[in-house]
């Protein structure tokens, strides 16, 4: 019987079912995963180890990359060897150098093994350092060359003696920091060693995670407040807005994680009706973007804003009472650096003294906004504190880093968005929440999701208070969502979980400004 003639007895689920299977057989076969589960199972004979199932058991890990902003990734083709080069070093470090040196450690030794792994990546980057300083750079090769003598015309030199009196120089932008290729290694395995660990004892990664950072077993736990981003305007999405790169709903703390994804359906739900049944100028038909998100045609920072509005009062939620809002501005991705202005949409261009305007009337319109993430550049310092001094007694200002970034603490800031990407291990996650139990808002990229639900663990066993994972849409997001619930269904069944209540969102921006202390000195002793 021929193969075409053997699929056609079967139905189309039937069939499509052995062509998955027939493909990953052929898969495994491709990548050498037969012969690597028999040397295993050879090793095991020859060493006879005490503790069979401890010995072959192997957890898989994944972090999320960022390699710069969106505007960078929009040329998907232009980036997709980078992305090869990161993966393919991260996993000649995990098969060479770092699975020799981790063979005979205990994966229950966390901050050792993450020792261990920080050390290493230090003198991958220090080896990376001294190759660089001894190849000159493009633009050192090209400074070699005198550079043209530039003349102005008097009316030029005129006009600019009146304005240098009156304005300050544009500060230029910060070179972004580098990331390591294979750096995501360092974060995966410090993950997989945890993952590992927490089976071998027998409990959940958070219960792991938990007894990492008090040194003891935690006896009750709570469920971090769920962010969800409602709506996305950036730069990727349709419309000539480009300010709000994302609206996110800040439930009211003491809700259960499904209550958070029922009502914030209901929400979206409605937003999606008004949006189709809208002859408004500027709305179009609703689609989903990459964060995971609902996105419209818009070309106002009001409009987004009001139609969170409209449909929380059609469904009876009190926008500022039962919910709030945070906006995440991604301003370092809006610079015109030609004009040295934001645009903040197609053809509207604003200052930073402008933009600082624009923020203070839309909080002064909109005082569900509780937080604004990245209002400006790392480098507008005085446009940070300008902002501060108008609003920050009612909505906080946050600052989307990493643990080990070397920013300097930013005038203003009240909190920093900490990200589990790259060279970040557990411990680090561990270490910089140990000094303080406040509020931390943990993000996870939106460009360059990462299917991985372990976040979720970290989030509850770390005592976060909030924890963003994106919008409702896509598996990556969802797979994060799901295991938020099954942790939560299982501390009820066991009859630990507390509910943290008081640190609802009118609280938002003082646990955060309490928190911003430790993060701001741990932010600079690790620089």
């Amino acid at each position: 019987m021929s193969y075409q003639r053997f699929l056609r007895r079967y139905s189309t689920e039937e069939r499509e079912s052995f062509e998955t299977k027939t493909a990953a057989a052929d898969f495994y076969r491709a990548n050498g995963i037969p012969e690597a589960i028999e040397r295993a199972l050879n090793e095991l004979f020859f060493h006879k180890p005490t503790d069979v199932y401890g010995y072959l058991r192997m957890c898989s890990a994944a972090v999320s990359s960022h390699f710069g902003p969106k505007e960078s990734l929009l040329d998907w083709k232009a980036k997709s060897q980078e992305r090869v080069d990161h993966v393919m070093t991260a996993l000649q470090w995990i098969s060479g150098p770092l699975s020799n040196m981790l063979k005979c450690q205990n994966p229950c030794t966390q901050s050792e093994v993450d020792h261990l792994l920080s050390n290493f990546y230090l003198e991958e980057r220090n080896i990376c350092n001294r190759v660089e300083e001894s190849s000159p750079s493009e633009s050192e090769r090209v400074l070699t060359s005198p550079l043209p003598v530039q003349t102005k015309d008097k009316k030029s030199i005129d006009q600019g003696k009146k304005n240098n009196t009156a304005e300050k120089p544009f500060p230029p932008a910060a070179p972004p920091e580098p990331v390591l290729p294979g750096s995501l290694a360092i974060g995966s395995v410090s993950l997989a060693v945890a993952k590992t660990a927490a089976q071998l004892k027998g409990i959940p990664l958070y219960k792991y995670i938990a007894a990492l950072k008090s040194q003891e077993t935690t006896s009750q736990f709570h469920i971090p407040v769920s962010l969800v981003t409602l709506l996305s305007c950036g730069k990727t999405c349709p419309g000539k807005l480009s300010l709000l790169e994302e609206v996110i709903l800040i439930p009211k703390a003491g809700q259960r994680v499904k209550q958070i994804i029922t009502m914030t359906l209901e929400i979206q739900k409605e937003m999606m009706r008004i949006m189709n049944t809208s002859t408004k100028a500027g709305a179009t038909q609703v689609i989903l973007c990459d964060s995971g998100a609902l996105t419209a045609n818009y070309e106002r920072p009001e409009q987004p804003l009001d139609l969170i509005t409209e449909a929380c009062t059609n469904l009876g939620l009190a926008l500022g009472t039962e919910i709030y809002l945070a906006i995440n501005c991604a301003a370092q991705e809006l610079m015109d650096y030609s004009k040295g202005k934001y645009e903040v949409a197609t053809g509207i261009l604003k200052s930073p003294d402008e933009l600082v305007d624009m923020y203070q009337t839309l909080i002064s319109k909109y005082p569900a906004v509780v937080a604004i993430i990245s209002p400006f550049r790392s480098e507008d310092k005085d446009q940070w504190e300008k902002l501060s001094n108008a609003i920050g007694d009612s909505c906080s200002l946050l600052f989307d880093s990493t643990y080990k970034s070397k920013t300097p603490p930013l005038p203003g800031v009240t909190g920093h968005i900490l990200k589990y990407i790259h060279e970040t291990t557990v411990s680090d996650l561990v270490c910089i929440t140990s000094e303080h139990q406040g509020s931390l808002l943990m993000g996870t990229t939106g460009n360059e999701p990462c299917i991985e639900d372990s976040l979720a663990d970290i989030a509850v066993g770390l005592g976060l208070d909030y924890v963003k994972l994106g919008g409702l849409s896509g598996a990556e997001r969802m797979i994060k969502y799901n295991r938020l619930i099954s942790i939560e269904e299982e501390l009820v069944q066991q009859g630990i979980l507390v509910s943290k209540e008081k640190h609802s969102p009118p609280l938002f921006t003082e646990t955060l400004q309490e928190w911003s202390t430790t993060a701001e000195r741990a932010l600079s002793d690790t620089a």
